[in-house]
C-alpha cells in the first residue's frame, strides 16, 4: 500500500501510547492509579448537559455556520474581553471541535514551508507534529527551574531566532510543567514578537482553571491584539473534554481563513452543543467551581505526598492539572539511567500510572535533570493516597 510520504511527518499524543499499557494492565485485573493522561473524571455540571439535551429535543441538530453559532461567538467574545481587556467581537471568533483543531488551522493559515516556529520543549507534542506535517521548521525552546515555578529559558528561546522565524508558539498554563508567566516575562515575549515581528498561538487551555489569583493573556499587552490566536476550550473548566468543543479568536482576516478551513474539514461544529456551551459561560457557575474546588485538593494533597519522597522535588503550580516533579534525585538513589525503565518499573510494581519528559519532546544533549508528569485531574483523592502511598514505599 502507497501511503503519502507526508505521513511520516505526523507525531502522536504520547500520552495516549502510556494510557494503552495502562489500560491493558487494568484488563488483566491490576490495580491502575492513572496519573498519566489530561481527562476529567468528573462529571460535565447538570445545567449544561441539560441544556444539550434540551436544544436536541427542539430539533436543533442540523447543520449551522462554519463560523460557529452568532449567538455563541457574541458570548465568548464578551466573556474574553472582561477576563483579558480585549475589544473582540463575533467577527474574532470560530468555534471549533475542540481546542486540538485550532493549532493545525493556525498554522495552516500563517505558517508557509520552510517558515521556522518557535515551540515550547516540554511541550504539547501535537505543536512539533503540525508544524512539521505542514512543511515548516520546528524550533524548540526551553523552561528552567525559578524559585516557585518553572520559567521560559530566554537565553534558548532568543537564540533560536533567525530571519526565517516567522511564529511563537507560546503555552502560558503550561503543559507538562504548569508553569506561569510572570508579568516581567510576559513583557519581555511581547517586546520579543514586536522585534522579530512575530505572530503568536496563545494557547490558553487552562486559563480558567486555576487555585489562587488571576490569569493573563499576551493579548492583553499593547500591540498583541493583532498578532495573537487564542486557543479557547471548554473541556477544561466545565470538565467537557469529550463534548469536543473550543475556539479560535484571532484578528478578523485571520477568524475568515479558519473558517474556510472549517468549512473545508468538518463543515461545522456540532450544533446544539453550542447551546450548551453559551449556558457554560453565562449560567448557574457552581458546578464550574466544584471542578476547580476538586481539582485542587488533589493537588494539594499530590504535591505534599511526592515532595516526602527522598529525591522528588515538586512545585505546587496555581493553575492547571499536571504537576512535573524533578526526579534526579531518587532516579540516581535508585540507580535508573533510563526514563522509560524508571516508569515501566513504577507502573508494574505500583499500579502508578505517569509520563516522563520524554512524552514531551526530545531532551536536550546537555540537560541533566529528570522529570516526569503527573496529571491528577482523572484520579480520586482516595486512589492518590493509595497510590501515591505504593510509591512511596516502592522508591523507600
Amino acid at each position: 500500500m502507497r501511503i503519502a510520504h507526508r505521513i511520516n511527518k505526523l507525531g502522536t499524543e504520547t500520552a495516549f501510547s502510556v494510557s494503552q499499557e495502562a489500560n491493558n494492565l487494568k484488563a488483566q485485573g491490576k490495580t491502575v492509579y492513572p496519573f498519566h493522561l489530561g481527562d476529567i473524571n468528573i462529571i460535565t455540571p447538570k445545567n449544561v448537559i441539560d441544556t444539550c439535551n434540551d436544544a436536541m429535543n427542539k430539533g436543533i441538530t442540523g447543520y449551522t455556520s462554519n463560523y460557529g453559532l452568532t449567538a455563541l461567538r457574541e458570548t465568548l467574545a464578551e466573556d474574553i474581553n472582561k477576563s483579558r481587556g480585549t475589544s473582540y467581537t463575533l467577527d474574532n471568533v470560530t468555534i471549533q471541535p475542540g481546542g486540538k483543531p485550532v493549532i493545525g488551522k493556525f498554522i495552516m493559515a500563517l505558517m508557509n514551508p520552510g517558515d521556522e516556529v518557535l515551540y515550547p520543549n516540554p511541550g504539547y507534542p501535537i505543536y512539533e507534529s503540525m508544524i512539521e506535517f505542514h512543511g515548516g521548521t520546528g524550533l524548540a525552546y526551553g523552561y528552567k527551574e525559578g524559585k516557585t515555578n518553572f520559567e521560559i529559558d530566554f537565553d534558548d528561546l532568543e537564540s533560536k531566532i533567525t530571519d526565517k522565524t516567522k511564529i511563537l508558539v507560546y503555552n502560558n498554563l503550561h503543559n507538562p510543567t504548569g508553569a506561569e508567566s510572570s508579568d516581567e516575562e510576559m513583557e519581555r515575549i511581547a517586546k520579543l514578537v514586536v522585534k522579530h515581528d512575530l505572530y503568536v498561538l496563545c494557547d490558553e487551555a487552562y486559563f480558567d482553571l486555576r487555585y489562587h489569583g488571576d490569569s493573563k493573556s499576551l493579548t492583553s499587552y499593547p500591540g498583541m491584539e493583532e498578532r495573537c490566536v487564542i486557543l479557547y476550550t471548554f473541556s477544561k473548566k466545565f470538565s467537557m473534554t469529550g463534548w469536543r468543543l473550543g475556539a479560535a479568536i484571532a484578528p478578523k482576516e485571520i477568524s475568515e481563513v479558519i473558517a474556510k478551513l472549517n468549512l473545508n474539514d468538518e463543515s461545522c461544529t456540532n450544533h446544539f452543543i453550542q447551546y450548551a456551551a453559551i449556558e457554560a459561560i453565562t449560567g448557574d457557575q457552581s458546578g464550574s467551581k466544584q471542578i476547580i474546588s476538586s481539582l485542587k485538593k488533589r493537588r494539594d494533597l499530590c504535591v505534599e505526598m511526592l515532595n516526602a519522597i527522598d529525591g522528588v522535588s515538586c512545585f505546587s503550580p496555581n493553575a492547571t492539572f499536571y504537576l512535573f516533579p524533578n526526579v534526579t534525585g531518587v532516579m540516581d538513589r535508585k540507580g535508573y539511567t533510563s526514563y522509560e525503565d524508571f516508569r515501566k518499573d513504577v507502573l508494574y510494581n505500583t499500579g502508578v500510572s505517569f509520563c516522563t519528559r520524554l512524552h514531551f519532546g526530545r531532551a536536550k544533549a546537555d540537560e541533566k535533570n529528570k522529570y516526569i508528569r503527573f496529571a491528577y485531574s482523572g484520579i480520586d483523592e482516595k486512589d492518590i493516597i493509595e497510590g501515591l502511598t505504593k510509591l512511596q514505599e516502592f522508591l523507600k
